[in-house]
């Protein structure tokens, strides 16, 4: 709604004023709004161990280390289960180092914003930004929040991380637009995420968070089911097809055991014994040492994967069909060459210092 409103009346709604708030009433809105970052569903590091272990493979495994201690095996069953905890550690530990890298990336990426706070520009935590701050841009910087514009001097912004569209918005701080006017169409507001990319302007901070269009979209995908990756799939339709031969397999030679005169209970041990051999111990280990090591190999190529189930699927793609601005590239010129008073050099080279010029 805040598109439909003039400058003036967004500021008399949040209670605000062009010289910003107070850093009283800041701290009061931070406690009241919360921290202005978007928030992700994590995976707490029992659940992600837990995880490890949801594949019918591993629940026959289990099965069979239950069978070797009904049948005396302990050296079996002790084999058994050091196989499932070596696959669980292993998976655990690469996806658990993947998530801890990806969180010292966003750390260190953490944005900055500069506010009016009781009249006087200060650089603050854009994290602690509040509805009704005043936030002042400039060329170059990341919008922190959404905002409705104050003002404006040739302002142009990059929206493409939000709406695809590569080319540069023109923002109008005078415009006031209907109620159900698209997201890129509303040319008197600044959205989290975006990039200022010519000009400058002030805007009041109007939504923080999850309450923001870029938090939107983020809450909409933590709803999206993940579902399970074909080598998932795979491995748990062998599984089941493991357990109905076994089983098969284990009633045959129990009924012509007992058919052939032997005793109730030795021919029950001579069947659990069979299903216990039977059984591939070491293939969910494999399959998880095997992903590690692609995850690695990953890794030095500078790829963070956060689920090893998804190398596999990666592999198996022949075409990637993706938007292409802000997905994988970054919407941005880069300087690589230089020509400077006859002196040419690529960008990271060294000139030449005594030149009076540089």
């Amino acid at each position: 709604m805040w598109h439909s409103l003039t400058a003036e009346e967004v500021l008399r709604k949040l209670e605000s004023r062009s010289s910003g708030l107070s850093w009283e009433e800041a701290r009061r809105r931070l406690e009241r709004y919360g921290r202005n970052e978007i928030v992700e569903k994590r995976e707490s590091p029992l659940k992600m161990f837990l995880r490890q272990f949801q594949n019918f493979l591993v629940y026959i495994l289990l099965a069979a280390t239950a069978l070797s201690l009904l049948l005396g095996e302990l050296l079996d069953a002790v084999l058994i289960v050091a196989i499932v905890l070596l696959m669980g550690v292993a998976g655990f530990a690469q996806e658990y180092k993947a998530e801890q890298a990806v969180r010292a990336l966003k750390e260190m990426t953490a944005p900055r914003a500069k506010v009016l706070r009781e009249g006087e520009e200060v650089e603050v935590d854009a994290r602690e930004l509040v509805p009704g701050d005043i936030i002042l841009l400039g060329e170059g910087d990341r919008v922190p929040a959404d905002a409705r514009l104050l003002s404006s001097e040739d302002l142009e912004v990059d929206e493409s991380p939000l709406t695809g569209e590569s080319v540069p918005v023109e923002k109008d701080p005078e415009a006031t637009l209907d109620a159900d006017t698209p997201v890129a169409d509303r040319v008197n507001m600044v959205f989290m995420g975006t990039y200022v990319v010519r000009g400058r302007g002030s805007a009041v901070v109007v939504a923080t968070g999850m309450s923001t269009e870029l938090g939107k979209i983020a809450a909409s995908l933590e709803e999206v089911d993940e579902g399970k990756t074909l080598l998932e799939v795979e491995l748990d339709r062998f599984g089941k097809l493991m357990g109905v031969v076994l089983i098969a397999l284990c009633a045959l030679v129990f009924t012509l055991a007992v058919l052939h005169g032997k005793e109730l209970l030795d021919s029950l041990l001579t069947a659990a014994a069979l299903a216990v051999a039977a059984v591939p111990e070491g293939l969910p280990a494999i399959a998880t040492v095997v992903l590690a090591l692609g995850a690695l190999r990953m890794a030095r190529r500078n790829a963070i994967v956060r689920k090893l189930s998804a190398i596999e699927t990666l592999g198996a793609c022949n075409v990637v069909c993706s938007d292409k601005t802000g997905t994988i590239t970054k919407g941005e010129m880069l300087v690589r060459r230089v020509f400077i008073d006859g002196e040419d050099a690529e960008v990271g080279h060294r000139l030449d210092v005594g030149n009076p010029s540089l």
